[in-house]
């Protein structure tokens, strides 16, 4: 082959590799940006729609738990996580609850369960539910469809009451449902209804806590304002959830005052719970949160 051929073969064929190269940076460069935007598009909106279903599950399923904080970290265009601070209002003294680290990416939310699901300590002596990180006793709602429950039906408000200088949240089962117009009459007003336990599912609780949700709302200072909004909450949440859909076709087109309610959660302090010993309207009564009263801060009641 002609030199002269052959060298203009070699120069054509480095112009065209020039170009491809030159090419493949200017649609790196214009594509950078565009799948940065895009990236950072889709995480946003998976971080945003994590961030509310956080707040939705707290609202309808965390009894007597409050989100102090909630914090995006470890965010980047592909995925991040959502850090939720909580504690316990338990009749003004704060109590330290677990910290939930929930995930998220382009197409999937993932919400931390395993913190949200209590712990399980069993002995020779007794067995109880307990918060995993800060190991507080995790107060139990008794669904009355369930009969039977690993431990039996527990009622501790003789060993609560006799506690002394504390304050504490106690779940009270109630034997039968009863309206808002029938708690406030056989609640003391010395302690505070801060959560009303609606429904749970029914589920094998002989063998050991089957680690079912229950699904209620903080009464707050306008009952009926929080049940609307209670149901409201529900019908965003609900994933198909057979409890979910049996509550509201069954309780939806009712006013507040014509629905029946299993339970309430209790704070106050423990010698106020005394009154409530030996009423027949308790299924059960399961000791939460407590806490040491201290002189520079007054309970509530």
């Amino acid at each position: 082959m002609d030199t002269s051929l052959s060298g203009a073969l070699k120069k054509a064929k480095r112009k065209q590799l020039l170009k491809i190269i030159i090419t493949s940076i200017i649609v790196v460069l214009i594509l950078l940006p565009i799948l940065y935007k895009t990236g950072n598009y889709f995480a946003a909106k998976s971080s945003a729609r994590l961030n509310d279903r956080l707040f939705l599950h707290n609202a309808i399923a965390e009894p007597n738990i409050q989100i102090d904080s909630q914090v995006t970290a470890n965010s980047s265009m592909f995925n991040g996580n959502i850090i939720t601070n909580r504690s316990k209002n338990i009749d003004g003294y704060l109590v330290q609850w677990s910290r939930l680290t929930s995930s998220y990416d382009w197409l999937r939310i993932n919400i931390d369960n395993n913190e949200l699901t209590p712990g399980f300590y069993w002995s020779d002596k007794g067995s109880y539910e307990y918060d995993k990180q800060t190991k507080n006793k995790v107060a139990t709602f008794y669904n009355p469809s369930i009969q039977k429950y690993y431990d039996g039906i527990q009622n501790e408000l003789g060993e609560i009451s006799q506690m002394e200088n504390h304050v504490a949240e106690v779940a009270i089962s109630f034997n039968q449902p009863y309206t808002w117009k029938e708690i406030q009459a056989k609640i003391p007003n010395n302690l505070n209804i801060v959560w009303l336990y609606m429904t749970s599912p029914i589920g094998d609780e002989s063998k050991g806590p089957a680690g079912m949700p229950v699904y209620g709302f903080a009464p707050s200072d306008s009952p009926k304002e929080a049940y609307k909004n209670f149901i409201d909450a529900l019908e965003k949440y609900d994933v198909n959830d057979e409890t979910i859909q049996k509550f509201l076709n069954l309780n939806k087109k009712k006013q507040f005052d014509e629905v029946k309610i299993l339970g309430v959660m209790l704070t106050g302090q423990t010698k106020n719970f005394k009154a409530l010993e030996n009423k027949d309207f308790i299924r059960g009564a399961s000791v939460g949160a407590t806490a040491q009263i201290v002189p520079y801060i007054k309970p509530e009641k």
